[in-house]
């Protein structure tokens, strides 16, 4: 009997041993993953953060892009206006010409202010990033994707195109 209490208790101090062990080694083993938990979510805000603060970026940047747009109607008929009204010989018409002319100026510098630029299409190779092309036409004396016309002026808001030039491209054979 002696001998079974004994082995008993021997098994006891062993079980507890083991359960000691198991205790030990849990705690490490949640702090392990406590802390890659940690690091995984500071990671995910870091992240977040970047996100939300080019977004904010962006929306300054690129907020005014449908105004402007609707407002470049508004400089294309000022400008088809000056167009049309340039070869009238009356002087009258000349200072009107003249007065709308200053004024789509200042609408422009405006809206440079603002981060839009014109592209500059005229006499560059084309380019599909910045210009659309409505027709090819063979002109004398200009190389092959040659732009020779221009339709519509294009813009860039800050970088990014908002609308491109529609131009004609010059071709290679009559």
């Amino acid at each position: 009997m002696e001998q079974n209490e004994e082995k008993k208790t021997e098994e006891a101090k062993a079980e507890a041993a083991e359960t000691e062990t198991e205790k030990t080694e849990t705690p490490a083993k949640e702090e392990v993953d406590w802390k890659s938990k940690y690091y995984y979510l500071a990671a995910d805000y870091e992240n977040f953060r970047k996100r939300s603060e080019k977004e904010r970026e962006d929306v300054r940047k690129f907020g005014s892009q449908n105004i402007l747009t609707d407002i470049l109607q508004v400089v294309d008929n000022f400008e088809r206006t000056t167009e049309m009204l340039k070869g009238d010989q009356d002087a009258k018409i000349k200072n009107i010409v003249t007065g709308i002319d200053m004024v789509n100026k200042q609408l422009l510098d405006t809206l440079n202010k603002y981060g839009l630029e014109q592209i500059q299409a005229m006499g560059k190779d084309f380019d599909p990033h910045f210009h659309e092309a409505m027709s090819q036409e063979y002109v004398e004396g200009s190389k092959p994707n040659e732009v020779v016309k221009e339709f519509q002026k294009g813009y860039i808001l800050n970088g990014r195109v908002i609308r491109p030039s529609k131009v004609v491209v010059s071709s290679d054979k009559q």
